[in-house]
């Protein structure tokens, strides 16, 4: 063989050599073919958030508290509070002495068992209020007119630091119990500023009419 072409052989093998080592070489300017290229990263689809549970609520106006909770659980709905519908701010310790004045939401509809279910209640020998008396508003720089309203309603509606007297307006009678009782007089009177005096109320029981 001609030394000529011994070396044409050789360089022709050696740059198929190199052609299998490199794959990159079979693109062009030195760049990886389109096939060898990485392939975008692509992100999974989130899960499509669950939605609420949702239920009947009954009407339970006019049953008994505990009934009342009884069924609205039975019904699917847990988060279930209560309170005085003639505003006196009395707990409903005892469940079965109380009767249903209203509930909010309204009984009937379709609503999210997550709700908080709460229930107007008044004593079993009590008259239901047309509508639920609300509760004294929380006194600010001026005294409010509290004349007419629940002692212990009253007393929360206070600042919790302020000093109160409460005396019995009818007889010599301690009051130890003042969801009991109501206002028959206040001082200082409804307007005057509150700047830390002490206040004072005369009382009579719920039923008793004021002197």
């Amino acid at each position: 063989m001609h030394r000529r072409h011994a070396i044409t052989l050789f360089t022709a093998a050696t740059a198929l050599a190199l052609t299998a080592c490199n794959p990159q070489a079979s693109g062009t300017n030195g760049k990886p073919a389109a096939s060898d290229a990485p392939s975008p990263k692509t992100s999974a689809p989130s899960a499509p958030a669950a939605g609420a549970k949702t239920g009947t609520l009954p009407n339970l106006v006019g049953k008994g508290l505990q009934t009342a909770q009884d069924e609205a659980q039975a019904a699917g709905f847990y988060a279930l509070k209560s309170h005085d519908a003639l505003g006196r701010d009395r707990l409903q310790a005892l469940d079965r002495n109380w009767k249903v004045c209203s509930q909010t939401p309204a009984g009937g509809g379709t609503v999210d068992t997550g709700t908080t279910i709460d229930f107007g209640a008044v004593k079993l020998d009590e008259t239901c209020p047309a509508a639920d008396a609300p509760a004294p508003k929380p006194a600010g720089d001026t005294m409010p007119d509290f004349v007419g309203q629940g002692m212990k309603a009253v007393r929360a509606a206070l600042p919790s630091n302020a000093s109160i007297s409460v005396k019995d307006a009818v007889q010599s009678r301690m009051v130890l119990q003042e969801s009991n009782w109501k206002v028959c007089t206040q001082n200082p009177a409804a307007g005057a500023a509150l700047n830390g005096r002490p206040v004072s109320f005369t009382v009579a029981k719920i039923e008793e009419t004021c002197p």
